[in-house]
């Protein structure tokens, strides 16, 4: 078998005094930053007014790491925020879901829709997975500087041991998820730059669902499970919570298909 690489790396980027800046967040906050430029090019193109990206931002960041941080506290340890709710606020401890981060995004879009009829809710969903599956991908590399969501043991000859865990060799799944992710990325932006606003609504965002939702589903066989009381389960918490939103986007794409690609921006 060969040799497998070996992670060391810190979370930490750099510290001063009390201050800790983390890899983790600095790709967080990246992902954020580039989505809004990516955002603020395409509302240029469609004729919206960019003022408006500033109370966007706000709101996917809130809905973002509310969500993210109710699905994991509720989803994966309910037993122990239950037992101590206040922990729930404590963010900086780690924590996030990425299935309650997508709840709470869809949330957010359509609190932040409501006053703007000129950027309607799956419109604006369409336009938001491009920089949401590239940012998917920046949160997953952070986790790989955390020495978290490990995969399961493996004799591959790109296994990585984590030895801020333990001395096994795993599959890289941090980077596997990212790896598809950039790749959906890609894939939205090359569809919407062909398209444009005449892009049927809804077949962005529904193969952003597919294929970002398809990889975890996927994935999840090579990871360790999430959730101690998953165990025995015929599939992990994270594919049971996949299943309805690829069936989402599924939908979404069959509607598009019917729609009439011809259709003036809506």
């Amino acid at each position: 078998m060969n040799e497998a690489l070996h992670w060391n790396v810190g979370p930490e980027l750099l510290r001063i005094g009390g201050f800790a800046l983390r890899w983790y967040g600095l790709l967080f906050a990246a992902g954020f930053l580039i989505g809004f430029e990516i955002m603020r090019r395409i509302y240029r193109a469609e004729g919206k007014p960019e003022k408006d990206l500033d109370q966007l931002l706000l709101w996917l960041m809130a809905g973002t790491v509310i969500g993210a941080r109710l699905g994991h506290t509720l989803i994966y340890e309910p037993a122990y925020y239950l037992a101590h709710p206040l922990k729930i606020l404590a963010v900086w401890e780690g924590g996030l879901a990425s299935h309650g981060g997508a709840l709470g995004v869809l949330l957010a879009v359509w609190l932040y829709c409501r006053s703007r009829p000129d950027q309607p809710w799956l419109w604006l969903l369409d336009r938001l997975s491009i920089p949401v599956a590239l940012t998917g991908a920046f949160i997953r590399v952070g986790n790989l500087f955390n020495s978290e969501i490990l995969g399961s043991p493996a004799s591959v000859p790109w296994a990585i041991v984590f030895e801020r865990v333990d001395a096994v060799p795993r599959h890289p799944v941090q980077l596997y998820e990212a790896l598809a992710y950039l790749v959906i990325c890609l894939v939205l932006l090359a569809l919407y730059r062909r398209e444009g606003a005449a892009s049927p609504r809804g077949r962005l965002f529904g193969l952003f669902l597919v294929g970002v939702f398809g990889a975890r589903f996927l994935l999840e066989f090579f990871k360790l499970p999430q959730a101690a009381w998953e165990a025995g389960l015929p599939l992990s918490v994270g594919q049971w919570l996949s299943l309805p939103l690829i069936a989402a986007g599924a939908w979404l794409l069959a509607r598009a298909r019917r729609s009439d690609s011809t259709v003036a921006p809506r």
